[in-house]
This record gives C-alpha cells, structure tokens and sequence, in this order.
C-alpha cells in the first residue's frame, strides 16, 4: 500500500529504484514473453467518467519531435526521456482517471498508482508523466507490458510484486482547479514544484529538470546502462501544446553493438536468408540469443547464403535459443538453421532489455578482428550513469 506523506519529496537524491519494495524475480523466460503486451490497442479502449475539471480525458498529451541532436540554449529546459508508459493522470476529488498517450483508460493495470494518487492531499489536479517500473537499478519496460493482462488478480499480484512509479513532468490543471495549459512551461513547471513541496508520496515522484545543457549531454552520454532512453527538450516560453509536437524535441541515444551470429532465418519467399539471429555471451560462456538483424536489400540476402553456408550445421545458440514454430505450424518463417559461431557483427540498436534488444538492429559491418568470445553482455553494461545519478544531476 502506498505511503500518503505530507513531506516534500522535491528535493530527494533518491531514485525511482528507492520507491519499490523488494521485487522477486519471476523466471528468466517470463521476461521474454512474447505474449507480454500483445494486446491490439483497440482492447484497450474504455469510456472515462465526466470530471469537474478544466480538461476532460481522453486529452491528447503534448507530444516530441525528433532530432538528431539536443537544442542548445536560455529557451531550452531539459528532462530526462524515461522508458516507461506515458500517462495524464486526472483526480477529482475520490475520482481518479489514469490515460495513456493513445487516450486510453490505464488505472486498472496500475492499482498502486491510482491508490498513491488518491492518498495525494491534493483534492484535484491533472498532471504529466511517465509510469516506470524498476528493477535493480534499470528500468524495466518488460514489468510494465506484463501489467496488460486480462486478469485483475494477476494485475494486483504484479502491483504488489514490481510496484510502478508516476514519474512528474508538468501540471495542468492546478490544486484550485485552473487550467495551466495556456500558461508557458517556465510558470507550469514553477507550479509543479509548488504542488510537491505542498505534498509527496513515495510513488508518485518529480521527475527532474535542468536548464543545464551540459546536464543533458551527461544525461544522454552516460546512463544508457540504466535503461534511460534518452534527452527531452522543451521550450520555456511555450504553452502546452496539446496533441502537437511543436513545444517539444526528442533525443534517443542509438548504441552499436558486436554480437555473433549464432544462426538465420529463411525468408518467407525466394529461398534467401530473412534475418540474421544474434548472440552475445553469459558469464557461463553460453551464446544467448537477444535478437536479430533483417536490414538487408535484395542483393545483400543473396550473398548472405554464400556467406553463411561454411558456418551451417554448427552448435547455434549453447544458451538461451530462439523460439521456433509450434508443432501445428509449417510456416518456413518460424524455422531457424543454426551456425557455427565464428562470425561477428556490429548492429545498431535503440534500447536494450531484458537481456535482449527491444526492436530489430541495423546491420552495420562484419568484425573479422574480433573474436567471438569477446562479445559478451558487459558492453551493453558498461555505462557509468544510474537512475540514481539522474536525481543527482
């Protein structure tokens, strides 16, 4: 049960980590459930009460644009960019509506957060944020798509067992009932500041800000380790800018990565490779799977069959495996030939969980000069940063 505290949380060096209670870690394979989260967005659809508030849900959130690199300048403030669910949470007085960034209904897949929000001293509000679930230091995106489930119960297990955060970025609507969102961010964030230093909660937390643009470089250089997935910039004398992307810019930190390949995949037609499986190493000297890369055109795919043909037959993945085709199934697609592991890549990737990559990589080149042993998880570990030092920042 959350904690209701009339303290200020404001100006904590704690993290989200500090939040949570002791997790108990499921079996490895729970993480890399495929069924987690797959779920059509449509089954997510639900109607919202009628609020006594300025703004009504479902409200389009201000949405980013991205760009390559961080704007630099007075105009700028600069927050993190958490891995997490996107999320207006709206409370009138016992009434408390959770929505996603589609506009969405998400309070019955995060009970504790409703809960932490109820327990708030203040009696209405509309805020901006992010719900995050940590684990360890990291933040953990397979946590949250396990909360989309159909089974209350499994839902209030998982609430009790990995309890999620709402992360704070901006107020809307104002304990009085005012509506903020014609005011520019420097007064709605001065505002927000107000609201925490008035009333806290170990779960629902103020995400930090900086008008420091070597406080951003930090942020998107060092704490990719931690799960943060990059740098959001915002303009300071702007309103909020409802279901635009005008207001806000986005920097997502893309890594690169030598794996081996440890097998491949046939495409569905033409007889050609579809997609090459990734390895990396265990501290048991096992090769794991974590992914895969299919960014070929038609010319590589045909040299990728020649390339490959020395190495098939061979040992494959000795640790975690890729998942092939049921039993009921004859699709080629769900087939997979293993290699002998003696070639080496570097891809491309956005983000990395759950000991493996979240999207398909980009093919980058061949590593002749690296050995195959030496592609191990630590590269992806070796961040200095933490979510702690977020709120050190």
């Amino acid at each position: 049960m959350p904690r209701n505290s009339k303290k200020s949380t404001a100006g904590k060096r704690g993290s989200a980590v500090e939040l949570a209670k002791p997790v108990r870690d499921r079996n490895p394979g729970d993480r890399s459930d495929i069924s987690a989260g797959a779920v059509p967005a449509d089954k997510l659809e639900a109607s919202f009460p009628k609020l006594k508030l300025p703004i009504q849900p479902p409200y389009p959130p201000m949405e980013a644009k991205p760009v390559s690199q961080i704007p630099n300048g007075e105009d700028w403030q600069y927050e993190p960019k958490w891995d997490g669910f996107r999320c207006l949470a709206f409370k009138d007085d016992n009434d408390v509506v959770l929505q996603s960034k589609a506009g969405q209904p998400l309070g019955r897949y995060f009970p504790e957060v409703v809960q932490a929000l109820r327990l708030l001293s203040h009696e209405r509000f509309v805020l901006d944020g992010e719900i995050v679930i940590s684990r360890g230091g990291h933040f953990s995106f397979d946590d949250l798509l396990m909360r989309i489930h159909p089974a209350e119960s499994r839902i209030r297990k998982l609430s009790e067992e990995t309890p999620a955060t709402l992360l704070v970025f901006d107020l809307l609507v104002d304990p009085e009932g005012k509506s903020l969102v014609e005011r520019p961010l420097e007064t709605r964030r001065q505002q927000l500041m107000k609201f925490f230093a008035r009333t806290g909660s170990d779960w629902i937390r103020l995400s930090p800000a900086s008008l420091s643009f070597p406080v951003a470089e930090k942020w998107l250089k060092e704490l990719s380790a931690s799960g943060f997935d990059g740098v959001i910039a915002k303009r300071r004398d702007t309103a909020y800018a409802s279901g635009e992307r005008t207001a806000m810019q986005k920097v997502k930190r893309m890594r690169t990565a030598d794996c081996v390949v440890g097998g491949f995949r046939w495409a569905s037609k033409g007889g050609e490779v579809g997609s090459l499986l990734l390895g990396l190493y265990d501290d048991e000297g096992k090769l794991n799977h974590v992914g895969f890369s299919s960014s070929f055109n038609a010319g590589d795919r045909a040299k990728l069959k020649g390339l490959l043909k020395p190495y098939m037959g061979g040992a494959g993945f000795t640790g975690r495996a890729p998942g092939g085709p049921s039993r009921w199934s004859t699709e080629r697609t769900g087939e997979w030939e293993p290699l002998d592991p003696q070639l080496v890549c570097e891809v491309r990737y956005d983000h990395f969980s759950g000991e493996r990559f979240r999207h398909g990589t980009k093919f980058l080149r061949w590593r002749p000069e690296k050995k195959p042993k030496s592609c191990t998880f630590e590269q992806l570990q070796s961040g200095k940063g933490s979510v702690e030092d977020v709120w050190a920042a």
